[in-house]
């Protein structure tokens, strides 16, 4: 039974649903990326690259012939019970030239210090005509440290990509000016009450987001949105 539970908690964390609003000091942040990857998801096919996979929570969403999943052993978290398939140095991918039909990224870019050396690396392994499709912080706070070297607009995002020779085919936003603040407030208590230790800290962090995670959903409902604020991006591109 708490196997199962455990579970739940963990899918729940990448796939909030409905009870994510009690559950995912994240819920805000987490909603709008599965919602974007889901919607994007049959744009990728044939054989796939996960880059920076970790343990792979987005899996389920791509009906793809094969699944690679590569991460560098060096991050800021731990790769335990992570089915990671290849390991790489933080400089080339140990793939062939035009190996894969489709690349997915999510999250992963701003722990990237060489990140054009990086897209040359991802348009370098896709094949031509190939699909990428990425998600990005814009605003988050500082996290994995000391593995954390930038947040991205939209604008710095398609320059790079664009550079490397790929052609940006959408960009969309993740979450609205409302949610976005609702949950960097979420993210503020999650931080309070993290050292409290993992059963303690989980309870007094509900406490406090479960309503805000309420609120956030009602007000973002009425009040008017501005693209100004934002998440997270994500980006469909072709090479």
């Amino acid at each position: 039974m708490i196997t199962r539970l455990k579970k739940i908690y963990v899918k729940k964390q990448f796939n909030p649903g409905l009870i994510g609003i009690f559950i995912n000091p994240f819920y805000f942040g987490r909603k709008g990326i599965y919602k974007k990857i889901k919607s994007y998801a049959k744009e990728l096919n044939g054989k796939l690259l996960d880059f920076g996979c970790g343990s792979k929570p987005y899996r389920e969403l791509f009906s793809v012939s094969e699944y690679i999943g590569v991460d560098i052993e060096v991050s800021g978290h731990p790769h335990d019970n992570e089915n990671i398939d290849f390991y790489y140095d933080g400089k080339t991918l140990p793939f062939k030239d035009n190996e894969f039909d489709s690349v997915f990224s999510s999250e992963v870019f701003e722990h990237i210090f060489n990140l054009d050396e990086i897209i040359n690396e991802l348009y370098r392994v896709l094949k031509p005509g190939g699909k990428i499709l990425i998600t990005v912080p814009l605003v988050w706070d500082e996290h994995e440290a000391p593995y954390d070297f930038g947040r991205y607009t939209s604008y710095g995002l398609s320059h790079l990509l664009e550079t490397s020779g790929f052609k940006v085919e959408k960009i969309e936003r993740t979450t609205k000016y409302v949610e976005s603040i609702f949950q960097l407030l979420n993210l503020y208590i999650y931080r309070v009450f993290e050292k409290c230790g993992t059963v303690p800290g989980f309870f007094a962090t509900i406490l406090f987001t479960i309503p805000l995670n309420i609120f956030g959903l009602l007000l973002s409902a009425i009040l008017p949105d501005r693209p100004q604020l934002y998440l997270n991006n994500v980006i469909l591109a072709r090479k």
